[in-house]
């Protein structure tokens, strides 16, 4: 392979290479080397599978000429599947996150380099998807129910099975067709550029450069800013990819007509599928191929289907799957490959009982639902009826009541115990509801209570909501 790399790079450059070093791999079977001699240096890449070569030396030479920054193709030995590239160096965006992210903000430069790959992002689908090559596409030419059963299948048989995670075989296979019969509704007639993710965005002298989409093909645009949001040990905030899907939406509409309306309809979709394709590739890379790396992704992974059963309703009727993904949500041993520190968000909730008692429907199920009723009733007196449990007088009538301190005071030690644990677990989301008849004082107040001594500790997020109607 040496000789091979080495001879293109005498032939482009007029002088040999004094120094041929093998990198790491990325997961393929390609082989990429670093060439370098006198001033000039060189990513030479050997690959057996000449069709996904043909690919990549085809679309890259056809965005260079649309002028969107991918690396240069120098020279190609097709018959020995060997070409040489562009050396962009070794940074890529996941790289300077990953080393520069200690759990506080994203810093500037690296918020800057993602908002540039979102406004790049259509140039690709749209602009430079008009007049490309499909017949290059391998091993499909687009986004079609076919490569739609391989990513949900990969995804049942190298994760789910591996990792132990029960099923219904059939009942799964009907909903798999059911969920890409909902997919094909999205208009596809564009570039899907199939893995545009963090770690195959370059960056050179502060500027993206994009690698690594030869596996592209025709499809729907919602795919590739799923792939770049949802990029698991990435591990964007949920804010900030608001942000960038808002950003792109306009970025798309600047290249073509864009019903941000459809867009987002299918959209959640599109992010379910490519967690799914992504964690099919965790369970054959780690479970059976054995290499342990892969496997510190799926916490992020799992956190992701878990915020998208509590933001998102699919609008087709997916039982078996969404079963599927609730068992995940579930499993504290999923949860704890690596060192993902995940974080925990309590969501703390006021009720009425006239109302029945809420049921987490959006989380694993776990949490604790507290009963108010038996505490000194402030809405009895007419000088109260018409406030809450958040103005001051009736906070400080409750405050005053011993027995209202005391059931404050257990509920903090039950629940300060169960923090730490899920902590401990990587279980992300607790679910705690304080309830009282008309869910206006007390169960308010109770609410408002225990978030405030929850932000007081300052190692979990909290949400906060009241279901009283008046409150």
């Amino acid at each position: 392979m040496e000789k091979i790399l080495g001879e293109l790079f005498q032939k482009k450059f007029g002088f040999p290479a004094r120094d041929i070093a093998m990198l790491k791999g990325d997961g393929s079977d390609r082989k990429i080397f670093r060439l370098a001699g006198k001033a000039k240096s060189a990513i030479g890449v050997v690959n057996s599978d000449q069709k996904e070569n043909r690919a990549f030396v085809g679309f890259s030479r056809h965005f260079r000429r649309v002028k969107l920054p991918v690396p240069e193709i120098y020279a190609e030995d097709a018959e020995n599947g060997a070409y040489l590239e562009e050396d962009l160096g070794g940074a890529t965006l996941y790289s300077l996150l990953s080393s520069r992210q200690d759990g506080g903000p994203i810093p500037s430069d690296i918020l800057r380099l993602y908002r540039q790959a979102v406004k790049f992002l259509p140039q690709f689908q749209i602009r430079a998807g008009k007049t490309l090559d499909y017949s290059l596409c391998y091993p499909r030419a687009s986004f079609d129910t076919q490569s739609m059963l391989w990513d949900l299948n990969y995804f049942k048989y190298y994760f789910l099975t591996l990792a132990q995670v029960p099923f219904h075989e059939q009942a799964l296979e009907n909903d798999f067709r059911r969920f890409i019969q909902y997919l094909q509704g999205a208009d596809r007639r564009f570039f899907l550029y199939r893995d545009f993710q963090s770690r195959n965005i370059m960056v050179k002298k502060g500027a993206p450069y994009f690698i690594d989409y030869q596996g592209g093909r025709k499809g729907a645009l919602q795919y590739d800013i799923a792939s770049l949001l949802y990029d698991a040990k990435a591990d964007l905030p949920p804010e900030f990819r608001d942000e960038l899907l808002a950003r792109y939406i306009e970025e798309a509409k600047k290249v073509a007509p864009l019903s941000e309306e459809k867009f987002l309809r299918y959209y959640p979709g599109y992010v379910y599928i490519r967690i799914m394709q992504a964690m099919g590739a965790y369970g054959l890379r780690g479970f059976h191929q054995r290499k342990p790396h892969f496997l510190q992704s799926i916490p992020y992974a799992i956190r992701n289907i878990e915020r998208l059963l509590r933001t998102t309703k699919l609008p087709v009727d997916c039982p078996e799957l969404l079963g599927v993904f609730k068992t995940l949500v579930a499993s504290s041993w999923l949860r704890q490959f690596g060192e993902a520190r995940l974080g925990l968000t309590v969501r703390v909730q006021s009720f009425s009982y006239r109302g029945g008692v809420p049921a987490d429907e959006h989380g694993h199920g776990g949490g604790f639902v507290f009963d108010c009723r038996a505490l000194p009733n402030p809405g009895r007196l007419a000088r109260y009826a018409k406030m809450t449990g958040k103005d001051a007088p009736v906070i400080a009538f409750l405050q005053k009541e011993p027995a209202v301190r005391r059931f404050l005071s257990h509920a903090q030690a039950l629940l300060a115990e169960t923090v730490d644990n899920y902590k401990s677990r990587n279980f992300t989301d607790l679910f705690v509801a304080f309830g009282c008849t008309g869910g206006r004082h007390r169960s308010v107040y109770c609410a408002e209570t225990m978030a405030e001594f929850l932000r007081r500790r300052g190692d979990v997020a909290v949400e906060i909501t009241h279901r009283g109607g008046e409150a």
